[in-house]
């Protein structure tokens, strides 16, 4: 039996829950496939902690409950607890007893993670910092780009 690691986020009034296990990399946000969400922008958001981790996505299959706030605000919490629970982040900075990634492999996603936008892990700093959408629009085109160079691979 694998066992289920809980993480939790939230952005504005949006309050995200997700539950990470060993798999074959499904990822299903309020029990629908990631891949199918109808809004573009909050499709991009939510997908850019799966681009940053490569192919560590798939082996685990994460799955998000999201309620509250708007459509932004969800995908932003969703994309916040999808990094928590990929690098094993935890309030009181413990070790998780039985993630499904190394300490290593996690450390090594961080440091990705962080270098490409830092506010993906506590989604709480991006209200102080952000005044404006333009950063938004900045990440989601930085992430189209990280997924063409994968694609000319």
């Amino acid at each position: 039996m694998t066992k289920t690691q809980i993480y939790f986020a939230s952005r504005k009034t949006a309050s995200a829950h997700a539950y990470i296990t060993k798999g074959e990399g499904k990822i299903r946000i309020n029990n629908v496939p990631a891949e199918i969400i109808q809004q573009e922008t909050a499709r991009e958001i939510i997908l850019v902690p799966l681009e940053l981790s490569g192919d560590l996505r798939n082996k685990v299959d994460i799955s998000v409950r999201v309620r509250g706030g708007g459509f932004i605000g969800q995908s932003y919490a969703a994309a916040t607890v999808i990094t928590r629970a990929l690098i094993g982040w935890t309030k009181n900075k413990k070790e998780p007893k039985e993630h499904p990634f190394t300490k290593s492999v996690r450390n090594d996603l961080r440091k990705k993670i962080d270098e490409f936008d830092k506010y993906l892990k506590d989604a709480r700093e991006i209200a102080r910092d952000l005044g404006d959408p333009e950063p938004i629009m900045e990440a989601i085109k930085a992430m189209e780009k990280l997924k063409d160079e994968s694609d000319k691979k």
